[in-house]
């Protein structure tokens, strides 16, 4: 008669039909079955959501595997595991005993492990007369042999979800932080387009975004997210692509004129070597540049030829030449100049004198047809060392000079392009111009 091995737990701990299931399955085990019990042991730790186990669970199984002396679970061979209480509390790193029980029966519940208890509820193994194990009673790990391939197939799922949840997060959190820094460039720069429409989504979106959500949500709004930014980004796109058509219609246009005080605007000549002139114009421009003084112009001198920065120092006066690159900075997207193009200026010219050219460019701005793509092309001057501020500051100041002239002797007249005014001949006039400056101006005729 073959012997009675016991199926129900001791003592007041109920059967249940998940425990006969996992007796069923832990009898269907192949002879010639072998795992190595620390890889299925990890694959049960990665999977250890999917199959209800807990972080002290899984401590208490841990210590259980290390009763058993073998590196692999073999289907020829006994693994029923018989530790008394206080040797698994030890190798659980001295949990209570309490806390133990309580995780074992997890473990059951879970599967991974069976209970064979004794008629008194005590752990341990009757050997025959050769040695060897007839009769054990603890806890049976068959279950991490037979289910060995479903914790691996287990694990596999957990670390495929766990990198999609990663990535969708990861779209999620690029997606947001394009939106919101590109509706900012558009409300700073002024661009043409719906940005309050598109505010309005961007919070609808992320409002319906939980502290905590599941994949299938993230990947719902990082869906909409994108739906968005494909819109702002096109808005964005278009106005830049019509900025840059307008620069390069501009190479053509009305521009400031810099340092040549023999311009010709009819494009005659006026006496016979015309010719050796615009074949030496070239030469010409960089002995004028490099004849320009090498100090830089004072701040009073480019306040006096450019008064309207003074509109953007919200409302405080323009002392320092710090004072004047912050007015130039908030200037700059009401003439159409995009940061590209500012940031480029900035590194050939350096900041003060970029802020220059740019205050000059706004004093004109009514008679340049793109003042972005200007910019560019002085910048592209300064790159070569064939542009200096000196000239701009000082046409515009025989401007208004000129001008002031004028108003004063009863004649009203429009002021001139930067370049194309008249010498400096008037005295005491309003603009803080010292007279060795002027004495400077009219040698040198500008």
């Amino acid at each position: 008669m073959g012997t009675h091995i016991a199926t129900t737990p001791f003592g007041r701990r109920p059967m249940t039909l998940g425990l006969i299931s996992s007796q069923v399955s832990a009898k269907i085990v192949d002879q010639d079955a072998k795992v190595s019990k620390w890889q299925v042991f990890r694959d049960i730790r990665e999977a250890k959501e999917a199959l209800g186990a807990t972080d002290r669970a899984l401590a208490v199984l841990n210590a259980l595997l290390t009763f058993h002396r073998g590196e692999e679970l073999a289907g020829d061979e006994n693994l029923v595991v018989f530790p008394s209480n206080e040797q698994l509390i030890r190798r659980a790193n001295g949990m209570p005993a309490t806390t133990l029980r309580r995780h074992i029966a997890v473990l059951v519940d879970c599967g991974l492990i069976i209970r064979r208890d004794s008629p008194n509820g005590k752990r341990f193994a009757r050997k025959g007369q050769s040695g060897a194990i007839e009769q054990a009673y603890g806890f049976d790990l068959s279950p991490i042999l037979t289910r060995a391939e479903e914790f691996r197939e287990l694990a596999e799922a957990v670390a495929i979800e766990r990198k999609a949840f990663r990535l969708v997060k990861e779209r999620l959190t690029i997606c947001r932080r394009d939106v919101v820094k590109l509706i900012d460039v558009g409300i700073n720069e002024s661009v043409p387009g719906n940005w309050s429409s598109f505010q309005r989504r961007y919070e609808a979106i992320i409002g319906g975004l939980p502290r905590t959500a599941p994949r299938q949500v993230l990947e719902t709004i990082a869906g909409e997210l994108e739906d968005l930014w494909a819109d702002v980004h096109q808005t964005l796109e278009l106005f830049v692509e019509s900025q840059n058509l307008d620069a390069n219609e501009s190479r053509s246009g009305r521009h400031i004129q810099t340092s040549n005080p023999n311009h010709n605007p009819t494009g005659e000549s006026e006496n016979s070597s015309g010719n050796k002139i615009e074949a030496g114009r070239d030469a010409e421009h960089n002995d004028n540049v490099r004849s320009l003084p090498q100090r830089d112009v004072p701040l009073g001198m480019v306040l006096s030829a450019c008064p309207d920065i003074a509109n953007y120092t919200k409302g405080t006066q323009i002392r320092t030449w710090r004072d004047f690159a912050a007015a130039a900075d908030r200037a700059r997207p009401t003439i159409g100049v995009s940061p590209g193009a500012w940031q480029e200026a900035v590194e050939v010219m350096g900041s003060q004198n970029a802020s220059i050219t740019l205050a000059a460019i706004l004093q004109r701005a009514e008679h340049i047809r793109s003042c972005g793509g200007y910019l560019r092309d002085l910048t592209e001057k300064a790159r070569a060392q064939k542009f200096s501020v000196w000239p701009m500051i000082t046409a515009l100041l025989n401007a208004r000079v000129g001008a002031l002239e004028k108003a004063a002797a009863g004649k009203g007249a429009e002021e001139p392009p930067i370049g194309q005014g008249s010498g400096v001949n008037a005295v005491g006039s309003s603009l803080d111009i010292s007279d060795a400056l002027r004495d400077s101006m009219k040698k040198k005729g500008w």
